[in-house]
């Protein structure tokens, strides 16, 4: 191995040992000595790749950015169904929120504000929504007087909501959790000819789900958007 695919490797580790450091125990109380040792790295050599924690928390984020894009150009790029895309896209994030706690930690640092907000992850993932969303209405996917602007509005509150009751409890990330929601959105939001087409269990393969997980029932995913909304 090179020197520089281990400095590489050690910045990755670095940043995975923070991301868990910061779920846990959150920004203000992690501290560089339990990152370093988490990565199985010395403190000398932490501070080699970042100047201080707040460096560190910058990394995190912008992995987790990096990721979530990533899913959003790949929502965009296909010419199937846009609903249907939409639909897949955020069981895609749901995933990737279950399986990776640098995703988890660095959308949580966005949204606190921790690292400096250069950017803004929700309003990058509104801009996602909205733009699948008026895809659909282009391709007349949408119901009679349901548009993209109030539709956009439910979606981002029951996606919000969902991932902030995920810091407590993973089921809800749970693809069963997910289809339920969509089973009750969906027959409100597309059009007749796209009755029984769409597939709210995402078209995808099922990725690995939190374990003992239940669907949402009817007045639990009120309970989403209600969070979901408070937090807008």
């Amino acid at each position: 191995m090179t020197k520089q695919d281990r400095a590489v490797r050690t910045r990755l580790a670095l940043i995975r040992s923070a991301a868990a450091q910061f779920e846990a125990r959150g920004y203000v109380r992690a501290s560089l000595a339990e990152i370093s040792a988490g990565a199985g790295v010395s403190s000398g050599a932490l501070h080699f790749h970042f100047a201080n924690k707040a460096a560190v928390a910058a990394a995190v984020e912008d992995a987790a950015a990096r990721a979530l894009r990533a899913a959003a150009v790949r929502s965009h790029g296909g010419d199937g169904c846009a609903l249907q895309r939409l639909v897949d896209v955020t069981h895609h994030v749901a995933r990737m929120l279950c399986a990776d706690g640098v995703v988890r930690a660095g959308l949580r640092l966005n949204v606190e504000g921790v690292a400096g907000r250069v950017r803004d992850l929700r309003r990058e993932w509104r801009e996602c929504v909205q733009g699948l969303l008026a895809e659909a209405e282009r391709r007349g996917e949408l119901a009679a007087g349901v548009t993209p602007q109030r539709t956009g509005a439910v979606v981002l509150a029951a996606t919000t909501g969902i991932e902030v009751l995920a810091r407590e409890d993973q089921g809800w990330l749970a693809r069963p959790s997910l289809t339920e929601l969509w089973r009750l959105l969906l027959p409100c939001l597309a059009a007749p000819c796209l009755a029984g087409a769409l597939d709210p269990a995402g078209s995808e393969a099922a990725g690995s789900e939190p374990a003992g997980s239940e669907p949402v029932a009817p007045d639990v995913a009120a309970e989403v958007v209600r969070t979901g909304l408070a937090l807008r």
